[in-house]
């Protein structure tokens, strides 16, 4: 949907919305909202409405902590399990100072900003996220057990599969929200799903990805389990990944259809960006202590390579023709913050296009059994939160991306985190009372 201001109110109007959701995040993609009645949204598209900035973790400081959220008319979307009467609406916000001037640690706007260089250089960027997430049975007090819904592996089918009800209405309530899902499956794990949705522009595919983890919680919870997108819930089994699929548009074709023969030197140097600017933004793609028990297992990279559909490797070029073609970076996971993971990403592209970036020769072998002498010539993937965070501190490539002031509050609360983490006696303990039943 592309609406606007003046065609929001009239299907406000003439569709028995009663309450309108405002969503935000933080700058670490917890997602929050203000809820008013429909007859302040014409008041709120006009004047925004305030919030206490100094109560979101990052935002402001209580001498300066009022901040106004602008709902953004073309992301209208009807809350399927919130029907009439009295139906509700939700729009994602812009977030602006007291004065109208944008909030520049709003990470929507600086994904929007990264686009807006993108579609600068004739490109329009499309991305396609694969986000898995696990399914744990509850309590009678309704709280997330330890207790996985099934025992399914990959593509199993019922009884082995608990889970295939639960997938099909979250499908059916993202196409009705105008989401396409593509393919859904069981996935390696006990009590792991996997749902696929159609590609989009970054923005759009960024705000339909917050809208998914929503709907997949909301919906698991009217049906008495608990859905967590944590990296690595269960210590033993295969860690929830959030593969982000990448191809880029000119004039309306696919530049990544050559790249199998090897003739799309544009895409070529956008994945050589990236590969280059992943040691020093693995922070924002895996932002939590958890993150980094997924790494090296269960197909799960460990070292910044690529290859054509090889799975052990950090980019793969899945086998696909004309539009389908595109890059898939597999080490982010579903616990990041997809505004800032997103642009972060585009912009290492973009400036290996800029700078013609040669990319590196294939890794073409599997990297989990790989000789020693090759292991040896790969940079290796961040190994702790520790050292992620302090590859991004000095980076003057994510400042020059997420600007100075949000790039000094988000490593200083994650050099605590990672504190936290290093001071914890039981590492099990700190993950759950931490992540789960939160993430």
């Amino acid at each position: 949907m592309n609406h606007t201001a003046s065609e929001v109110l009239e299907f406000v109007r003439e569709n028995d919305v009663r309450f309108i959701w405002l969503n935000f995040c933080d700058l670490f993609g917890a997602q929050k909202r203000i809820s008013i009645m429909a007859d302040e949204l014409e008041s709120a598209l006009e004047h925004g409405v305030s919030f206490d900035a100094h109560a979101v973790q990052g935002f402001k400081d209580v001498t300066q902590s009022d901040l106004f959220l602008y709902p953004d008319p073309s992301t209208l979307m009807v809350m399927p399990w919130r029907p009439g009467p009295g139906r509700v609406v939700r729009f994602y916000c812009d977030i602006r100072n007291p004065d109208g001037s944008v909030f520049a640690n709003d990470s929507r706007y600086i994904l929007k900003q990264v686009t807006g260089q993108c579609e600068g250089r004739g490109y329009v960027c499309k991305i396609g996220p694969e986000c898995e997430f696990y399914l744990f049975k509850t309590n009678e007090d309704g709280e997330p057990t330890d207790t996985p819904l099934d025992r399914g592996g990959y593509l199993d089918m019922h009884p082995l599969d608990m889970g295939g009800d639960i997938r099909r209405e979250i499908c059916l309530t993202l196409d009705e929200m105008g989401i396409k899902p593509e393919t859904s499956h069981h996935e390696q794990g006990p009590g792991q799903n996997e749902i696929d949705f159609k590609f989009s522009d970054a923005l759009s595919s960024a705000d339909n990805l917050q809208t998914f983890k929503a709907a997949v919680k909301s919906i698991a919870a009217r049906n008495g389990l608990y859905a967590s997108f944590m990296p690595k819930p269960i210590p033993e089994a295969p860690g929830s990944g959030m593969h982000v699929n990448i191809s880029l548009a000119k004039n309306g074709l696919n530049v990544f259809k050559d790249i199998k023969e090897g003739q799309s030197n544009a895409a070529e140097s956008f994945i050589a960006g990236i590969l280059a600017r992943i040691p020093e933004i693995t922070i924002f793609l895996n932002p939590i202590a958890n993150s980094y028990e997924r790494f090296g297992k269960f197909e799960a990279p460990a070292y910044v390579s690529w290859s054509h559909q090889n799975r052990s490797q950090l980019i793969r070029i899945p086998a696909a023709n004309g539009d389908k073609v595109r890059m898939e970076l597999r080490s982010p996971d579903p616990s990041m913050n997809p505004y800032l993971g997103f642009a972060l990403i585009i912009a290492a592209g973009l400036e290996g296009m800029e700078k013609g970036m040669a990319l590196p020769a294939a890794a073409n072998v599997d990297l989990y059994k790989a000789d020693e002498a090759l292991i040896k010539t790969l940079t290796p993937l961040p190994l702790s939160l520790d050292e992620a965070v302090r590859l991004a501190e000095g980076s003057d490539f994510v400042k020059s991306v997420i600007g100075d002031e949000l790039h000094h509050k988000y490593i200083a609360a994650k050099i605590k985190e990672a504190g936290d983490f290093a001071a914890a006696d039981d590492k099990a303990v700190f993950y759950k009372r931490r992540y789960f039943g939160v993430i």
